[in-house]
């Protein structure tokens, strides 16, 4: 059932980045980071009712959670906005990479043959990414946009790992509500603090906000759920979370009419092979 529930979530994400570069070409990239928390935590103010009585301690937990998803969204969002999606698509790969740190780090976890060679090929297929024949570069793209990239993908492996230490002390309802209302507060604070014009007409009237926020609802009461699933391991969810990749190559094709899809099918192979073998005990 977990594994389902991951596999729903990275097919929704996938789709959720496509919403992300379409809302951007109607509005600003604070206007739809602030509105789609607004809207996300609308949908879900119905489960308020099943929200609980929380520690002190588990609320901080959870607000370092939305301040580190604050960030990360920030710098995601800018990201997007500046490179084909297919590429962001597999440069969100390099998550994986990440959360194997950590998980060595934090977890303890020992790298076994078969994950020093994932990463490996990982790494190649990231690396391939920026040429092609004749050593000519692929997506002319400044280097600050791939680190911000890169950034987000830390901070998202950061924010996994606190979903599943979170889950096991609160319930899937009382992560989602917090976690989103503490998202619309901060984001609230950086409008107002920074005097950022937001135009709210605009944004309601943009139909790819509200889709990314009904896809996000979604999406993250399936991860919470698999990762309440005591028998879910967080190297192979973020293996599964990988899938929506599939989507954002395919929808640069035939959405956004970008180029070079096929050497980004063949970079997002490597690394998915890659994954695959890093998973292997």
């Amino acid at each position: 059932m977990w594994i389902i529930l991951v596999l729903i979530y990275g097919l929704l994400k996938g789709a959720r980045e496509v919403c992300k570069k379409k809302s951007l070409e109607k509005n600003t990239v604070i206007e739809v980071l602030f509105f789609y928390t607004l809207f996300s935590f609308i949908l879900v103010l119905p489960n308020i009712a099943n929200i609980e009585s929380i520690s002190i301690k588990l609320l901080c937990l959870i607000a370092l959670k939305s301040f580190i998803i604050f960030l990360a969204w920030i710098l995601s969002f800018h990201a997007i906005h500046a490179m084909p999606v297919s590429l962001y698509g597999i440069l969100d790969l390099s998550r994986v990479l990440f959360a194997t740190f950590l998980g060595i780090s934090v977890l303890h976890e020992k790298m076994t043959i078969f994950r020093t060679i994932g990463l490996i090929l990982v790494a190649a297929g990231l690396l391939l990414l920026k040429y092609r024949k004749k050593g000519k570069t692929s997506e002319h793209i400044h280097p600050a946009i791939v680190i911000a990239a890169l950034a987000s993908c830390m901070l998202n492996s950061v924010s996994g790992l606190m979903d599943k230490i979170l889950m096991q002390h609160v319930t899937s309802n009382q992560l989602q509500f917090w976690y989103m209302l503490f998202l619309v507060i901060m984001y609230f604070l950086y409008v107002t603090i920074s005097r950022t014009k937001t135009s709210f007409i605009s944004s309601v009237k943009n139909p790819w906000i509200w889709a990314m926020a009904i896809l996000f609802v979604i999406a993250d009461k399936c991860l919470f759920v698999a990762n309440g699933i005591e028998e879910s391991k967080i190297t192979v969810m973020t293996l599964i979370k990988q899938s929506g990749c599939i989507i954002t190559i395919l929808a640069g094709k035939f959405v956004f009419h970008e180029k070079n899809i096929t050497h980004k099918l063949i970079c997002a192979m490597i690394i998915i092979i890659g994954i695959v073998i890093g998973t292997i005990n």
